[in-house]
């Protein structure tokens, strides 16, 4: 009795979650009868009935996660073989008769490649993401040639690095930030020249956040979706991006603005040492109304760092530099730290966002 199997649902991701079975054990099923709803990291997918058939068994409940190419529908009475188990449309003998190019997706744009069910088994076989293949056939198909030429690059590179833990909530994080924001980035700089030698650059970044913040508030806040708006925070609670091998952990400063900057500056040492040593606790990674990135010390510019809904801003410190500044008609030598402030521009204007970076420069640029 033959197995209809997940297929890939052109996201590029190895699982989904069941949402709803439209059928049960017993019922006779024609072919792309819609079978399940399944529901990947953004979208709700149909998946429809490759045979016309019984079902025997189902194989998980609403709520299950299944991997891609694992059991789904065992069918009995099938009278034609199996393709490949995607969906199409396909009349199947000892060769395949006739065939059409279909979308098999829902909302996400990546489900809506065009290619035959033969093409989607080729892919499925080869191991291809059909939502990464130019297409070279008319009206944008993928064709098996397409295919075989991505499998072919595949095999060039190395084994595939399956992602799991920090690193794959990571891209999964960056997938809804792309997805949901309206990204926009301006960038300042500011001339450190007199800071101390040993002023506490993190401290005096968060110092200067709190500041933006007290400049415009609404930068401070998260947005809904849903409801067309945003909600403005009072306490500001930072994250803070820190780098590991395993990925990128975002500790919270909750209430930064209450505390000492002795108090900043312990808090940052407590987070470094806990997320080295992974034993931070879960209620230290939730909760941030904003983000603050000093990826400087790595070496760069500027950038466009990526919001993490539903926040509506990120700060993100360069590396410093030696440069001409003019000050008082007067060329001199200044250090130089440039700012990049990305910002959603579905929840803040652009003067809000230049004015919130306007107060942070002038901070930075006190001489303390």
């Amino acid at each position: 009795m033959p197995v209809f199997m997940l297929p890939d649902l052109g996201e590029g991701l190895r699982e989904a979650e069941i949402h709803e079975w439209h059928v049960k054990e017993g019922d006779d099923v024609a072919v792309d009868q819609l079978l399940v709803s399944v529901e990947t990291a953004k979208a709700v997918v149909e998946v429809p009935s490759p045979y016309h058939g019984k079902i025997v068994k189902l194989f998980g409940k609403a709520g299950d996660v299944i991997a891609v190419d694992s059991p789904l529908v065992e069918f009995s009475g099938v009278a034609i073989k199996d393709t490949g188990t995607v969906a199409g449309t396909i009349e199947v003998g000892n060769t395949i008769l006739k065939e059409s190019a279909s979308t098999l997706g829902g909302k996400s744009g990546a489900g809506n490649v065009k290619a035959t069910p033969a093409v989607r088994a080729l892919a499925q076989r080869l191991g291809v993401d059909l939502s990464g293949v130019k297409a070279s056939g008319p009206g944008g198909v993928v064709t098996s040639d397409d295919v075989k030429r991505a499998s072919e690059a595949l095999l060039s590179m190395g084994e595939l690095e399956s992602f799991k833990g920090v690193r794959r909530s990571m891209a999964l994080a960056m997938k809804q930030s792309k997805d949901e924001i309206v990204p926009v980035t301006v960038m300042e700089e500011a001339n450190i020249a007199g800071w101390a030698d040993n002023q506490d650059t993190s401290v005096r970044l968060i110092r200067a956040l709190i500041k933006g913040v007290a400049a415009e508030p609404c930068l401070n806040a998260w947005y809904d979706s849903k409801a067309i708006g945003r909600r403005v925070s009072g306490p500001i609670h930072i994250g803070l991006a820190v780098d590991t091998a395993e990925g990128l952990f975002v500790p919270v400063i909750k209430d930064a603005a209450s505390l000492s900057e002795a108090a900043l500056r312990a808090k940052v040492n407590e987070y470094k040492k806990t997320v080295a040593d992974r034993t931070i606790a879960a209620e230290n990674l939730r909760d941030a109304t904003i983000t603050l990135s000093n990826f400087g010390r790595f070496g760069g510019k500027f950038a466009s760092p990526i919001i993490m809904p539903p926040q509506v801003a990120i700060i993100a410190a360069g590396s410093t530099r030696a440069a001409p500044v003019v000050k008082n008609n007067e060329i001199k030598i200044g250090k130089i730290l440039p700012i990049s402030l990305t910002f959603d521009h579905r929840a803040i204007t652009g003067g809000e966002a230049t004015r919130f970076l306007s107060a942070m420069v002038q901070d930075l640029e006190l001489e303390q």
